[in-house]
């Protein structure tokens, strides 16, 4: 199997020919082939197939009334007290923190199960209990930002659906709970489907592939195809290659190395990297909350590879660097 990787530039001095990535702000003239048994090669775009070029440029469709012609910022509310960054943070000033947050994100991604390497599973009415409530304050108190529901389960997401959310954005992609996939069909909302290896319970404990990125853009394509199956159009489909969720420090800078492959898939990209572990690894530093700069760098970074979606805890100060960024890259 031929594995394409677009590579994605942002350069004012755009040759004649280049291609637009995915009907977005970037660019390609040239490609990565990879395979499973032979050395990387570079090729020309012009040498693909019409078949091959064709979820490379095709316009990502609008996603809750989001337009994926540039970089999205969604902003993380977590109802949890356990998550690894912001645990217990919003506690009692859920709504406040809300509609500030969604002042500044285009999107709020709101979730009440921590997913943290060696978090518990928490029981479904709980899980409700944290959600719900606060998603329909939100409504009543006129927030009209689109929702995301960060959830894995099939009863969760039908109560967030029914109390305003927009999305389903499933770490498990369908896998933990199957009927979560009739539910977002029934529904006609998107759903992020996530690669996770392993439960949060233990994808930390040995992780291991035999080519990760490979892996994982097969998972996603195999995902994909069960979601389809299920009546979720590719439309309404976005990918998550899970930096973090059973992946050592190298399997997670292989796969932002080489991020345009999972263009290929023909979904926007969804990237949650905000303050995670590696990046105190990295910068040397223990504090969750003090990794901001590290996680601006890879929002940045990620942008100019024509992602779509990132999800931070620091929205405010992505957007300011996403501004930036853009006006350097003419948009």
């Amino acid at each position: 199997m031929r594995y394409i990787r677009p590579l994605v530039q942002t350069d004012p001095a755009r040759p004649e020919g280049a291609l637009t990535l995915a009907g977005g702000w970037c660019w390609f003239d040239r490609v990565e082939l990879l395979t499973r048994d032979a050395p990387p090669a570079i090729m020309p775009a012009a040498s693909l197939t019409a078949e091959e070029l064709a979820p490379l440029t095709a316009p990502r469709a609008a996603l809750a009334g989001l337009s994926m012609d540039a970089p999205r910022v969604m902003a993380i509310l977590n109802l949890t007290p356990d998550s690894f960054s912001d645990g217990g943070l919003h506690a009692g000033r859920e709504l406040e923190n809300a509609l500030a947050l969604a002042e500044v994100g285009d999107m709020l991604d709101i979730g009440g199960e921590s997913t943290r390497p060696g978090a518990e599973e928490v029981a479904v009415r709980d899980e409700i209990a944290r959600v719900v409530p606060v998603m329909e304050r939100l409504r009543a108190a006129g927030c009209t930002a689109p929702i995301s529901l960060d959830t894995r389960k099939a009863e969760v997401a039908r109560a967030g659906l029914a109390a305003g959310a927009d999305m389903v954005n499933d770490v498990s992609a369908m896998l933990f709970d199957p009927e979560i996939a009739q539910v977002t069909a029934q529904a006609g909302v998107p759903i992020c489907l996530m690669h996770a290896q392993g439960s949060p319970e233990t994808m930390q404990d040995d992780p291991r592939y035999t080519d990760v990125l490979l892996d994982v853009y097969d998972h996603l394509a195999a995902r994909i195809v069960a979601a389809e199956a299920a009546g979720i159009d590719r439309a309404r489909i976005v990918v998550d290659p899970g930096i973090g969720f059973g992946k050592t420090m190298d399997h997670n800078l292989a796969l932002l190395g080489r991020l345009s492959l999972f263009h290929a898939l023909g979904c926007p990209m969804l990237l949650g990297v905000s303050r995670k572990g590696f990046i105190g690894k990295l910068a040397g530093e223990d504090v969750a909350a003090e990794r901001m700069p590290g996680s601006l760098a890879l929002a940045v970074l990620a942008a100019g590879q024509g992602v779509q979606l990132l999800r931070v805890h620091d929205a405010r100060e992505t957007r300011q660097g996403l501004r930036l960024a853009a006006a350097q890259w003419g948009m």
